[in-house]
């Protein structure tokens, strides 16, 4: 399995520093290189995130808009539920590390096959998934809950990730993006 991979829509990568396997299951470990302005969107989930920045400045942002800027060195740890989203607020590229304890298997295979699908031309410009199916699954992979419209389709995509699961699908997404 690659060490690095690369998002091709926006430049960015992920290097998979220790994952899960590597260390029998106590902490998934990420070193993310984000370009100028990059950032994901405003999610929660049931395990706890610490962030450091490590070259550059790592803007964080709750669900209130409420923003904090983590500078070199700085860490800053996110609750389990707790509503948030990462960004780069400088005009050059950043790289910052994320950890989580105990390690989280199926948040790797999530970054792998999201970059993958990228890489496949299989998202589009904003780097999500154009199929439904593939988005579900990767919602499920993350156990990420999202604001706005698609927090409100959250049933239809958990329905869609078991069916998915059940037939196979999620399987030959791994097959393919994670072995």
């Amino acid at each position: 399995m690659k060490k690095t991979i690369l998002n091709p829509i926006f430049n960015d990568t992920v290097t998979f520093v220790q994952t899960s396997a590597d260390s029998n299951g106590k902490a998934t470990e990420l070193e993310v290189t984000l370009m100028p302005k990059g950032r994901n969107v405003l999610h929660c989930h049931d395990y706890t995130e610490v962030f450091t920045a490590l070259d550059g400045d790592l803007g964080l942002e709750n669900e209130k808009k409420q923003q904090r800027i983590l500078k070199q060195g700085e860490s800053h740890t996110v609750e389990p539920m707790a509503w948030h989203c990462f960004f780069n607020p400088t005009d050059r590229e950043i790289k910052f590390g994320v950890l989580l304890e105990p390690a989280n298997e199926r948040f790797e295979y999530f970054l792998r096959i999201l970059y993958g699908l990228a890489a496949d031309g299989l998202t589009d410009k904003k780097s999500r998934p154009k199929s439904i199916k593939h988005a579900a699954i990767l919602m499920g992979m993350a156990d990420a809950k999202m604001a706005g419209f698609v927090g409100l389709m959250a049933p239809l995509l958990k329905s869609t990730a078991q069916k998915a699961k059940a037939n196979g699908d999620e399987q030959k997404l791994i097959d393919k993006y994670c072995v």
